[in-house]
C-alpha cells in the first residue's frame, strides 16, 4: 500500500473531503439538471417543431454519443492531467454548449449542440465519482460516493420544477439557456478543490499530494507516521495507462462484467427517464400533468439514493446492486401496466426509488475495481460503453412506441426495459466481486 494511500485510510471523514463532496456534487447537480430538461423539453419541442416520436428519440440519443465519446476521453485525461482538470473543463464546455442549445434556430443545429453538451456531460462524471473515491478511506468511500451521485437527484427535480413552472410560460427554450450557469460555476471549482493526492503521488508531485493530506490530518487531529515519500512508486504512472490494460490477465473479467453493468443500466435508465413526460402525455394526462407527475416520483430518487449510501457499507455493493436492479426490474414492469393517476404516481415513484439507488452503487463500485494508474481510464470507458445503451435507448423506445401505438407501446416499452433490468441483476450477482471494507491498494492486490 502507498503511503498516500495508508494515511487516508487511518482517517475519518474530514471536513476538506465533505468540501470535495459537496462542491463536485454541485457540478454533478447541473449535469443532472440538464438529463432532466431534456425530459422536459422533448414533450414541449414535440408540439412547437411538430416531432415524431422518432425525431424525439434522436434527440435523446444525439446527446449519449457525446457523453460515451466525452467519458472515453476524459478518463484517459484525467489519468494523464488530473481528476480536478477534467471536471472543471467538461463543466465549461457543457454551460456553453446548453446555451448554444437554447439558441438553435432549428432541429439540426440543436442535435449538434446537444452533441457538445454531451461531451461536457460524459467526461465530468467518471472523473468526479472517481476524485471523491481517491480521497475517501476504505470503510467509507462507497457512501461518500453514493452521496456524491444522490446531487443527480436535486439535479433532477431543480430540473422538472422549471419544466412544470417556467416551459409551459416561457417555452422549452428557457431550460438550455439556464444551463448555461455551469459555465460560470467551473471557475469557482477550480480554485476552490484540490487535485487527488492518489493522483499526485503517482505522477511523482510527492509534496504537493503530502500537503493535502497533512491538512486532512490536521482537521481529523491524525498525526502521520507514515513520512513523505520522496521516490516513485513501483507501479507505472498514470500517464502511461492504456486501453489494453483493462482487458490484461488481471481485469479482463472486471471490466467485461462492468461494461455488461454500465449498458444495461443506461439502456434501462435512459429509455424511460428521458420518455417518462412524454409517454404520460400519451395515456392521456395533459402535458402540464406529465410535468406535475415526473416532479412527484422524482422526488422518489433521493430516499433511493439516501438508503443505498446507508446499505452499501454494511450489506456490501453486489448486494445493494443486486437488489435495487431486481427492484427496477419489478417497479418497470408494474409502472408498464398502471392505468390510473394513483398507480402511475406509486409504481413510478418505485421506479425512480429503485433505478437511482442502483445508479448510486454504480458510480460507487466502478472506481473501486481498478488501481489508481489506470482508474480514470477505466472508469471512463466503462462510462463511454454504457453510453451505448443512453444511445440506443431513446430511440429505441421511440421507434417501439410509435409502431405499437400510444397504449400498447406504453406497456411494451416497460417489459422490455424490465427484461433489461433483471439481466443486469443476474450478471451482478454471478460476475461480480466484493469491494466492501477493503484499501484501493488491497482491492488492486486481489
Amino acid at each position: 500500500m502507498s503511503s498516500i494511500s495508508k494515511r487516508i485510510e487511518r482517517l475519518p471523514v474530514t471536513p476538506m473531503l465533505w468540501r470535495v463532496l459537496f462542491l463536485v456534487g454541485i457540478g454533478w447537480m447541473f449535469d443532472a439538471m440538464d438529463q432532466g430538461m431534456v425530459a422536459g423539453v422533448m414533450a414541449s419541442i414535440g408540439k412547437v417543431w411538430k416531432l415524431t416520436p422518432t425525431d424525439l428519440g434522436l434527440l435523446g440519443s444525439v446527446s449519449a454519443i457525446g457523453m460515451a465519446i466525452g467519458a472515453a476521453a476524459a478518463g484517459m485525461v484525467a489519468d494523464k492531467w488530473g481528476r480536478r482538470t477534467v471536471v472543471t473543463f467538461t463543466l465549461v464546455l457543457y454551460g456553453i454548449a446548453s446555451i448554444l442549445s437554447g439558441l438553435a434556430p432549428n432541429f439540426g443545429l440543436l442535435l449538434f449542440f446537444r452533441f457538445l453538451t454531451g461531451l461536457g456531460l460524459g467526461g465530468e462524471l467518471p472523473a468526479a465519482s472517481t476524485l471523491v473515491s481517491e480521497f475517501s478511506p476504505a470503510k467509507s468511500r462507497g457512501r461518500m460516493v453514493v452521496l456524491l451521485e444522490s446531487f443527480w437527484a436535486w439535479g433532477w427535480i431543480v430540473a422538472a420544477l422549471i419544466s412544470y413552472l417556467l416551459i409551459p410560460i416561457y417555452g422549452w427554450r428557457i431550460g438550455f439557456l439556464l444551463g448555461g450557469v455551469p459555465a460560470l460555476y467551473a471557475a469557482y471549482l477550480r480554485r476552490n478543490i484540490p487535485e487527488s493526492p492518489q493522483f499526485l503521488e503517482q505522477k511523482g508531485r510527492f509534496k504537493e499530494a503530502d500537503e493535502i493530506v497533512s491538512k486532512m490530518e490536521q482537521q481529523a487531529g491524525v498525526k502521520n507516521d507514515e513520512g513523505v515519500v520522496t521516490n516513485p512508486l513501483k507501479n507505472e504512472k498514470i500517464g502511461n495507462s492504456k486501453f489494453s490494460d483493462l482487458w490484461s490477465k488481471a481485469y479482463y473479467k472486471r471490466t467485461l462484467v462492468l461494461w455488461i453493468l454500465w449498458l444495461g443500466i443506461n439502456f434501462g435508465y435512459y429509455g424511460f427517464v428521458l420518455w417518462t413526460p412524454t409517454l404520460l402525455v400519451g395515456k392521456g394526462f395533459s402535458l402540464v400533468r406529465g410535468f406535475e407527475f415526473t416532479l412527484i416520483i422524482s422526488i422518489a430518487q433521493l430516499p433511493g439514493y439516501y438508503s443505498a449510501a446507508y446499505l452499501i457499507e454494511k450489506i456490501g455493493r453486489k448486494a445493494v446492486l443486486v437488489s435495487y436492479l431486481a427492484g427496477t426490474a419489478m417497479s418497470a414492469y408494474l409502472f408498464g401496466q398502471a392505468t390510473s393517476a394513483a398507480t402511475v404516481l406509486v409504481f413510478g415513484c418505485l421506479l425512480y426509488f429503485f433505478s437511482l439507488g442502483a445508479w448510486g452503487a454504480v458510480y460507487a463500485y466502478t472506481p473501486e475495481v481498478y488501481p489508481t494508474r489506470i482508474r480514470g481510464t477505466g472508469t471512463g470507458w466503462a462510462a463511454a460503453i454504457g453510453r451505448i445503451g443512453a444511445i440506443a435507448a431513446p430511440y429505441i423506445v421511440g421507434v417501439v412506441y410509435q409502431t405499437k401505438g400510444k397504449q400498447a407501446g406504453f406497456t411494451y416499452v416497460f417489459i422490455m426495459l424490465t427484461i433489461v433490468f433483471a439481466a443486469v441483476a443476474v450478471v451482478i450477482a454471478f460476475g461480480g466481486i466484493e469491494t466492501k471494507g477493503k484499501s484501493l491498494d488491497e482491492i488492486d492486490a486481489s
